[in-house]
């Protein structure tokens, strides 16, 4: 896929991955749950190298990043840009 075919979406969570990678990786304290946190954004960044991901899996991947890193206010807003990007792959089934 050449840039102008690429999905917009794939497109911006890419860059919301990449992003949020950077911060972490420039985040000078440890905290139990970083290598989770690490190892999804890698796993989320090489499904975007893919094309279009599988929803479900970006979901799994974004819940495991939310709870290893919800509790550090300085990558809350790269988490949320992570956050609204998969959002864009469309809203999770209801459960009933």
């Amino acid at each position: 896929m050449t840039g102008s075919d690429e999905d917009p979406r794939v497109a911006e969570l890419r860059t919301a991955v990449s992003r949020l990678r950077r911060e972490l990786a420039a985040h000078p304290v440890e905290f139990p749950d970083r290598a989770v946190a690490e190892d999804e954004l890698a796993a989320l960044a090489a499904m975007t190298a893919d094309g279009t991901p599988e929803v479900p899996r970006l979901r799994r991947s974004l819940l495991l990043i939310a709870g290893a890193i919800g509790s550090v206010s300085a990558l809350s807003r790269g988490l949320s840009d992570v956050r609204n990007a998969v959002d864009l792959f469309g809203e999770p089934p209801v459960r009933g």
